[in-house]
């Protein structure tokens, strides 16, 4: 059984992220699991699945971003925004790699963008998808989302053209797909996607659902390296070691006035080296943010 980290995924085609876990929960004998980031089913790549107390560090992660490689496919409008849906408008392509390359600079930076009907944003309280299945529409709000970079990487077919997207949490990309389309005068629409990194997750950390589930049955996990610490999520934040009587003060919920560290928010150690948790140094005055650690004497 194992009971806390973080194990990245590889999250295979034609897969929800609650498959993974429910794929999972045998083979990791735990039934706490949680991930970060839903991926669509067509989607493939990182997942990070997050056990026992590490899933309430998913919610807590400073770093949201995320990269992907996203093929376009020129000339065709789905209901989903992706080829899995239902074709909705079909169009001669009468453009190229070198005009699809002139439109990227419009996408970069801050902007607002609409939610795709076939998503799981909540309006009250119904997640979109299923008022799409139902034949519904929902007005939705334009959210403010960040396309930091958006590189041309190829053309894998005809009328087809792959980019490496990087971008903030909330970023639909199919919606980008449509929306550069729409900027070069044709419809279009997502014909793969594959997320390179989430957050503090790459791919190279990733393993997939057939070598995790040979390895659990080996008894390998752990001693592969494949379920990385809590810690690992946290890597951007600076570190800070405690002694008592901050480490007893921490687990008691107490703050500790006088701390000397500068102002900020830290992945907190004790003296042997065992990651604790979460705390914040304000006006000189320690407190605890989170514990992912059992107490010990």
């Amino acid at each position: 059984m194992i009971k806390h980290g973080i194990l990245p995924v590889d999250k295979p085609a034609g897969w929800t992220s609650f498959d993974v876990l429910a794929k999972l929960r045998g083979a990791l004998g735990t039934r706490k699991l949680g991930h970060s980031g839903t991926l669509d089913p067509m989607a493939t790549g990182v997942l990070a699945v997050f056990i026992g107390n590490a899933t309430a560090a998913a919610d807590r992660q400073p770093n949201h971003d995320k990269t992907y490689e996203a093929t376009l496919r020129l000339g065709l409008k789905t209901d989903t925004g992706d080829i899995t849906g239902s074709v909705l408008q079909t169009a001669p392509v009468t453009v190229g790699a070198a005009e699809l390359q002139g439109v990227l600079p419009r996408f970069l930076g801050a902007q607002q963008q609409l939610p795709p009907m076939y998503s799981a944003v909540k309006i009250g309280g119904q997640p979109l998808y299923k008022a799409a299945r139902a034949g519904q529409r929902v007005e939705r709000k334009p959210r403010p989302v960040t396309i930091y970079q958006l590189e041309y990487l190829g053309s894998p077919a005809v009328d087809e053209y792959t980019l490496r997207v990087a971008c903030s949490k909330g970023t639909y990309i199919r919606t980008l797909a449509e929306d550069i389309g729409g900027a070069l005068g044709l419809p279009a629409t997502l014909s793969a996607l594959r997320r390179v990194q989430a957050g503090a997750f790459t791919l190279a950390q990733c393993h997939t659902l057939p070598e995790i589930l040979q390895a659990a049955g080996e008894g390998t996990l752990q001693e592969n390296g494949w379920i990385l610490s809590t810690d690992h999520v946290f890597s951007a934040l600076p570190a800070l070691t405690v002694g008592e009587p901050a480490r007893t003060h921490l687990f008691s919920g107490c703050p500790t006035s006088h701390y000397p560290a500068p102002d900020a928010r830290y992945r907190v150690y004790d003296q042997m080296g065992l990651f604790l948790g979460l705390a914040v140094v304000a006006e000189g005055v320690l407190r605890v943010e989170k514990l992912f650690c059992e107490r010990m004497a």
